[in-house]
């Protein structure tokens, strides 16, 4: 416990090289499926730093850092993992939120699935996956500390909703699935996770607030 960080994951220095900004964002990632895994499987998870790059944005400075997994199965890979993070410099206090994107027009999805995220939801996810992260969980941490409107949804939860509505589609498990964030997902708004037809019986998907923007955009490639 007392490696952790104020933010409840662990301190940078310890499995990602050490950073100077506070807060951390899941930015986007993407899967590459070369074989199903199975049960009674033993597999193998290799993690790999692959770039730390460092940036000035409009908010203040930021540092993008890349991870690799490779999921091995009697040394041959299964599936590849990238995972792209953010860490941010906190909010100057009174400093309003950039507006988010306003959705552009795809016509009618092929297929939906509604919900309103709640924070039980965002418990059980944390729990899965040993996710400490305090903004899913800690509202005054959440709202007066990282300046968010609520809790946050986790940005691999949003991945997994368009992940499994583009196999339900798809018939199977997409061979390469990419995603990354478009602006932030708080608690208790409705929101549609929309799968829409792309080239090649390819699939693009997004997590959009109802009436609102898009919060998180993918393409599911067979």
């Amino acid at each position: 416990m007392d490696r952790l960080g104020r933010d409840g994951h662990p301190q940078t220095g310890i499995v990602v090289p050490s950073l100077p900004l506070p807060r951390r964002m899941w930015a986007g990632g993407e899967l590459i499926i070369h074989a199903d895994l199975q049960p009674d499987q033993f597999v193998t998870r290799t993690n790999t730093v692959e770039k730390i790059v460092s940036k000035q944005g409009l908010s203040g400075s930021l540092g993008f850092l890349t991870l690799r997994n490779q999921y091995l199965v009697e040394g041959a890979v299964a599936i590849e993992e990238r995972q792209d993070i953010v860490y941010r410099e906190d909010p100057m206090p009174g400093s309003a939120s950039a507006p988010a994107p306003v959705a552009p027009d795809l016509g009618e999805p092929c297929a939906v699935i509604e919900l309103t995220p709640d924070p039980v939801l965002l418990f059980r996810y944390s729990a899965l996956t040993f996710n400490g992260h305090r903004i899913h969980y800690d509202y005054p941490y959440a709202t007066e500390v990282e300046g968010y409107d609520g809790l946050v949804v986790h940005g691999p939860l949003q991945a997994i909703l368009m992940l499994n509505l583009a196999a339900k589609v798809l018939g199977r498990t997409p061979a390469r699935f990419s995603y990354r964030g478009v602006s932030p997902l708080t608690c208790g708004k409705l929101v549609r996770v929309e799968a829409h037809d792309a080239e090649s019986q390819n699939l693009s998907l997004r997590v959009r607030i109802q009436g609102g923007p898009v919060t998180m955009s993918a393409l599911a490639e067979i």
